[in-house]
């Protein structure tokens, strides 16, 4: 009971060991004790990647008949674990579950011994399924001493006992041990149904590591085992309920390689399917097609010869290999950019860029969760220049490309770059010519309110899209109007939607009708499908967080790293429902795992104030002019020397004697770690 009660606390000097089904075990034993010595003793969570906050709100351990009076399920599914163990101690399970199922309605007993479940068998409802139970292949059921493998064998002997089983998910779908990626599936279902037996799978849960074949996504998951084309199982054993119902009820038999219109919300991709490939890579841009994607977005970066290219940071640190090539010794501090080294785009021409040796690295933006992504393609595919990702874009079945400016202002005044210009060649030299070309949007997004201002006195007939700052709660008059002379749409952090106290939603800002009082379109970002992403509210599941997202305050787009899972969202059959919808597919209520916590002494600590956008936040000086520099390419960028495409104005202003030992620092430390 150690492992899920706070009993160890309680009755401190209860550890025990005795041999269950032949094998020692210390812990703390129910056997040793009654139920009212263990109103004390109250329930904990399992799994230690869970929040620990329930722990402290005093749940206490039900008895069935408790249960059944307090929740009033329609049915009920018991699994009687180490039936010998304790008849081995004067307990009678076969008496205690007749007794039960006399005043329950106990649909399905399970068990892993054959033994338990012969000595009800005839003796309980004749409506009530009993199923065996496989745990690892390699061990015994203690009641006949069979392997369960070897019971796995012989599936016509276990219909005279049982009418269906439960198997681990990976006797379906196995799993590769060495990398996490599921093999061929095995025939057990078609096995277990050829023997007249039901077959269920188990150990669904929404926080563990899924194999990457599934993108993070559990709905994705459970659709190899319910909506595979070949086999379908007849139930899942879940930890996360609304998942499973979500993705039984609305998420089968979906033709996912159909189109649905264009309509709202929008899928923008974030760097292209950047969940699943590197980002701004051919790759990620063509998941991104494939998975559905309404508009797909190419942020801009410069490179030292002033070729515009597609990449998610301006530092090749966080998008390549770069330490690891011939580039690594040009590395610098670019103090308008960020305070530690960095190797920049506009140190590299594009054809050193797109060198056979310098690869793209796939983002993993929760890896201090130790969650990575697709390690088999983390170094694959290749960087776009924007006009290759104009031409990439223009026969794919989209309704719109966004284009992301980003430092234009250090650009234009220390590389003497005009970023904003270079764009509008690019796509008047593709083609793109107004606001909607070839049946596409034409978006430009930026922070800097300069560049969507230039733009439109330029009298550009593009849709211009402001990023708020992050953690905006509110949004004053003024400030609107300002942004509505420049924008048509504006991109919103979540957390300034929700905002969060120890991964808790506390409240919903106000900054939804504030912008909407505005007319301006909203769109949302990042949402990512591993697990540690979504506030708890969402059970560990992003289609849950759309969901609410969708029904709660009708968001116009959603900016994602995994455009498919947003497509099947919108795809599901409970859309339009309206006062029919299901209730696992109602949007959850705002803020009410914070509210069951409340008086407790581990609430979340309160949200101070979240700053209102003002017309201060919004307006800022012109661009400067850009002036051409006489930048040279090619050189070390050490010694005191800017790397190439770095004025010296831009540079550390460091010694030179100081600079190359900080270039040799950065350049062995990074070596020694492998990054």
């Amino acid at each position: 009971m150690n492992n899920c009660t706070s009993i160890d606390q309680t009755y401190p000097q209860g550890k025990k060991t005795y041999i269950v089904n032949g094998k020692k075990q210390d812990g703390w034993f129910p056997i040793d004790y009654t139920m009212s010595s263990l109103q004390s003793v109250i329930l904990t969570q399992a799994i230690w990647s869970r929040p620990d906050k329930f722990d402290f709100a005093y749940l206490p351990i039900l008895p069935v008949t408790n249960l059944t009076s307090l929740v009033k399920p329609s049915s009920l599914w018991l699994n009687i674990e180490h039936d010998i163990f304790y008849r081995q101690h004067g307990l009678n399970m076969t008496k205690y579950i007749l007794s039960i199922s006399k005043n329950a309605a106990v649909k399905y007993i399970s068990s892993p011994e054959l033994g338990f479940l012969r000595s009800i068998l005839g003796r309980v409802n004749r409506k009530t399924k009993l199923v065996f139970r496989f745990p690892d292949a390699a061990s015994s059921d203690p009641s006949s001493n069979q392997t369960y493998g070897s019971l796995l064998s012989n599936l016509t002997f276990i219909k005279t006992v049982a009418s269906g089983i439960i198997v681990p998910k990976e006797y379906i779908w196995p799993v590769a041990p060495n990398n996490n990626y599921i093999q061929p599936s095995k025939s057990i279902v078609g096995d277990a149904h050829n023997a007249g037996l039901e077959i269920y799978a188990s150990d669904f849960a929404n926080d563990r590591i899924i194999p990457y074949n599934y993108s993070y996504d559990p709905v994705e998951e459970y659709l190899h085992f319910v909506g595979n084309g070949n086999f379908s199982v007849d139930g899942v054993l879940t930890e996360h309920p609304v998942t499973a119902a979500m993705a039984i009820g609305c998420f089968t038999n979906l033709n996912v390689s159909s189109k649905t219109d264009h309509g709202n919300p929008l899928i923008i991709s974030h760097n292209g399917a950047s969940g699943d490939y590197p980002d701004c890579t051919d790759l990620a841009y063509q998941k991104a097609v494939d998975d559905g994607a309404d508009v797909i977005d190419c942020t801009i970066q410069m490179t030292s010869d002033g070729v515009p290219i597609c990449m998610s940071s301006i530092n090749l640190f966080d998008t390549t290999n770069v330490q690891r090539t011939i580039f690594s010794s040009r590395a610098s501090i670019i103090r308008e950019i960020q305070t530690t080294p960095g190797i920049f785009t506009f140190n590299l021409t594009w054809a050193e860029i797109s060198n056979s040796d310098l690869k793209p690295k796939i983002s993993s933006p929760e890896s201090l969760f130790y969650l990575v992504r697709n390690p088999l393609y983390q170094n694959a595919g290749k960087f776009f220049r924007l006009s290759d990702f104009l031409a990439f874009a223009k026969d794919k079945d989209l309704s719109g490309i966004m284009i992301i400016i980003e430092n234009a202002a250090f650009m234009a005044e220390s590389l003497g770059f005009d970023v904003v210009q270079s764009v509008a060649n690019a796509l008047s030299d593709a083609g793109y010519n107004n606001q909607t070309t070839e049946g596409k949007d034409v978006m430009i997004q930026s922070k800097d309110s300069a560049v969507l201002v230039k733009l439109k006195q330029q009298e550009t007939k593009y849709k211009l899209v402001y990023t708020l700052p992050p953690k905006i709660g509110d949004a004053s008059a003024s400030s609107l109007v300002d942004v509505k002379k420049f924008a048509d749409a504006v991109v919103v952090q979540r957390v300034s939607i929700f905002p969060t106290s120890q991964g808790f939603i506390m409240r919903e800002t106000n900054l939804m009708k504030d912008l909407r009082s505005a007319g301006l379109a909203i769109y949302a970002q990042v949402f990512r499908n591993e697990f540690v992403s979504p506030p708890w509210d969402f059970f560990s599941d992003v289609t849950v967080e759309i969901n609410t997202y969708v029904q709660s305050v009708k968001i116009d787009g959603f900016i994602t790293d995994f455009p498919k899972t947003v497509k099947r969202y919108k795809m599901n059959s409970c859309m339009g429902l309206g006062d029919n919808m299901p209730q696992y597919m109602l949007p959850v209520e705002i803020a009410g795992l914070a509210q069951l916590l409340n008086g407790s002494t581990v609430q979340p600590p309160a949200l101070s104030p979240m700053p209102v956008l003002s017309s201060s936040n919004v307006t800022e000086p012109p661009l400067p002019a850009a002036v051409p520099k006489n930048a040279s390419g090619g050189g070390s960028g050490s010694g005191g020397t800017p790397a190439p495409g770095v004025p010296p104005s831009a540079a550390h202003p460091a010694s030179a004697t100081t600079r190359t030992g900080i270039l040799l620092m950065v350049t062995v430390i990074c070596a020694s770690l492998h990054v």
